[in-house]
């Protein structure tokens, strides 16, 4: 038997936040090693950030992620470690993962396969290197192998797939394992969105498998750069086996997981495969040969067993709750706020905020010790005295405030107030209805007639959102808290919010979910809530509702879904004509499959208004703040879904579904 002790090494990064950044890669260095590790695997870019966007372009950063490459190479003395760097070479920027082995720099493999698809924008900054290829590139005076390589350290043969570069129907691990490769490294950046994880998980199983090699795969974790959440999977399989996974969405900085492998059973897996083919050509310039002696390592056992919320029946919502909940933590620590305030309604996307943030705390206070929590809120307790316990510090971080008008009833008001005492939030209320009649008999009188519901419906409407913005503002100011946006991604495609009104806000956390399932999910929090954690009872208030913007007279019975359309049909009619990119007579035929109790004219209404709403209002969705990815529907423009501000609306294909709906 040849035991290799592997470790897959999960970093919560910060784009070009250099000294954190090489802190969290020395600290898993450092437990690596502690755990007599011989090769670890850290994740993309690692150094720089994964998220640096333009500023990849910079040669002034560029050269610092060198430096902070040297800074590290001490720390690598008795073991191999794979970090993430861009490097100039021919006048291109290439995404690499450099090998470091006992004190030294042994090369650069270059991504070959680029993301530049849904939030990714990689070929943007760098340049795809092509298969076969090998350079060298001079850094400080020194030359270092760069390009399509692969390395022997030790008697073992070390090669890369990044990221993408297993995504690919063309995958680089073939021609790895005809040269005899015996472990694939998987430096990854990959954003998390529901269901990904059993897709990561296929590929790495396959690809240990398929190339009879043991696969290391290892992601960053945490809300990096702002809209992209990293949930941290770190993966090793061998032989088409799965023997480690390490924790998902976790608030930890950095973790390791490891296991002891048999390189001589992958290599007699591979000698007795009867379609494996070895490259005997004879040629191995692309081989860089290390001279370094593996630690001896132990046999062990796989320990795989699944996380319990992973194995239940509400992995969706469970994994809502984690991704948003650990968002939101990451945004506002390394947006040094001080806590989050909320403009809560006592409807169910302000009651959702507020449930999140709960949640949030109680999460992290869990995993970390409360102790430990508030010191990674470090500019949250920041001259202040520590908060005594979980109750206290939810005073101190979330802040909610229900803003009544003359339309605003009973019912709303109670549900907004018990929410907020359930969590223990600081709440307030505002009766904001004389700003808005000051505004409004401004604005009258200066036009020379009264406002009126029948004439001026949505002017009468939107003032009274945008009247709550200011003092929602101020309290956030005060704070120094981020105030959140409570916008959903139903209400963003036919922009049902008013600009600068419930628009406003540093961070948008349910742009990116659709409201059906929002509802859902609340009921759930209602009724069970996250593995391990109570749910909140006081939400049945919010949940009893028919959703309402409560902003006409109370006799009119305003509802979100009579001024819209059924939840459930906004959705399916946004999925299909966005994500689908089917046209207005196409979508009408796939809702008369999927909901065959409403009529085919009414569903044509429908289809009609959606189309025509949605294309009215991108300029409101190039305005929605940040939001968090979650799955293939997001609508964000500026990372998803680009879509003109200014169209012909598609008046063509609508008076065609008009005239035949007529007929």
């Amino acid at each position: 038997m040849k035991l290799v002790k592997v470790a897959a090494g999960v970093l919560n990064q910060t784009p070009l936040d250099w000294d954190q950044n090489r802190d969290n890669i020395l600290q898993a260095i450092q437990t690596a090693k502690s755990q007599n590790v011989s090769v670890l695997c850290l994740p993309e870019l690692c150094i720089t950030g994964y998220g640096c966007e333009d500023a990849f372009h910079s040669t002034g950063v560029q050269q610092t992620a060198i430096d902070l490459l040297l800074e590290i190479l001490p720390a690598t003395q008795g073991i191999a470690v794979s970090v993430g760097l861009p490097i100039s070479y021919a006048g291109g920027i290439f995404n690499t993962a450099a090998l470091l082995v006992d004190g030294k720099i042994a090369g650069f493999v270059a991504k070959q396969h680029l993301a530049g698809d849904g939030i990714h924008y990689e070929p943007r900054w760098f340049k795809a290197w092509p298969s076969g290829v090998q350079g060298e590139v001079e850094l400080n005076g020194d030359e270092y192998p760069i390009g399509d390589i692969l390395f022997e350290v030790g008697g073992v043969r070390i090669g890369f797939e990044i990221c993408e570069d297993a995504w690919v129907g063309s995958r680089p691990g073939g021609q790895l394992a005809a040269k005899g490769t015996d472990i694939i490294l998987n430096p990854s950046a990959s954003h998390f969105a529901f269901g990904k994880h059993e897709v990561r998980q296929r590929f790495v199983l396959e690809g240990s498998r398929a190339f009879n090699v043991t696969y290391v795969y290892a992601n960053l974790v945490g809300n990096e750069s702002g809209r992209a959440i990293f949930d941290g999977d770190a993966m090793i399989a061998t032989g088409g086996q799965m023997v480690a996974i390490g924790p998902r969405l976790s608030y930890q900085p950095t973790m390791v997981t490891t296991f002891v492998v048999d390189i001589n059973l992958t290599r007699m897996n591979r000698a007795k495969t009867g379609s494996f083919q070895p490259e005997i050509d004879g040629d191995e310039s692309d081989v860089i040969h290390v001279d370094f002696e593996i630690s001896p390592a132990e046999l062990q056992q796989p320990d795989v067993e699944p996380v319990s919320w992973l194995a239940g029946p509400d992995v969706k919502a469970e994994e809502f709750t984690r991704a948003v909940c650990l968002g939101l933590f990451d945004y506002m620590r390394k947006s040094h706020s001080c806590g989050f305030v909320v403009s809560l309604s006592g409807g169910c996307d302000s009651a959702s905020i507020v449930a999140l943030v709960a949640i949030m705390v109680k999460l992290v206070s869990d995993e970390l010790g409360f102790e430990t929590a508030c010191e990674r809120m470090g500019w949250f307790v920041s001259g202040k005295h520590q908060p005594k316990d979980e109750a206290e510090l939810m005073k101190r971080l979330l802040t909610t405030v229900y803003q009544a008008t003359q339309n605003s009833g009973s019912v709303t008001r109670n549900a907004a107030k018990d929410v907020a005492n359930a969590v223990n939030a600081t709440h307030h209320e505002f009766d904001v209805e004389p700003i808005a009649e000051n505004y409004r008999n401004i604005v009258s009188e200066a036009i020379g007639e009264p406002l009126t519901w029948d004439k001026h419906d949505i002017t009468l409407q939107n003032i009274q959102a945008r009247v709550r913005s200011p003092s929602v503002w101020m309290l956030a100011n005060l704070n120094n808290a981020l105030l959140v946006s409570t916008s959903n991604r139903s209400e963003a495609a036919v922009g049902y919010a008013t600009m600068d009104g419930d628009t406003s806000g540093g961070i948008s956390p349910v742009a990116g979910i659709d409201k059906a399932f929002l509802r859902e999910w609340l009921s759930w929090m209602e009724r069970e809530g996250p593995d391990g954690f109570d749910p909140i009872p006081a939400l049945k208030a919010v949940n009893d509702q028919q959703p309402t913007a409560e902003l006409r007279p109370a006799d009119q019975k305003q509802t979100d879904e009579d001024d819209l359309m059924p939840y459930e049909v906004l959705d399916a009619a946004e999925c299909f004509a966005i994500r689908d990119k089917l046209m207005p007579a196409e979508v009408l035929q796939r809702l008369e499959l999927e909901f065959s109790g409403f009529s085919r004219k009414q569903l044509g209404l429908w289809t009609i208004r959606f189309f025509k709403l949605w294309c009215r209002n991108q300029w409101k969705r190039e305005r929605y703040a940040p939001s968090f990815h979650l799955d293939d529907k997001n609508l964000d423009p500026k990372t998803w879904c680009r879509f003109p501000i200014l169209s012909g609306g598609f008046k063509r294909e609508l008076a065609l579904l008009e005239k035949d709906l007529a007929s």
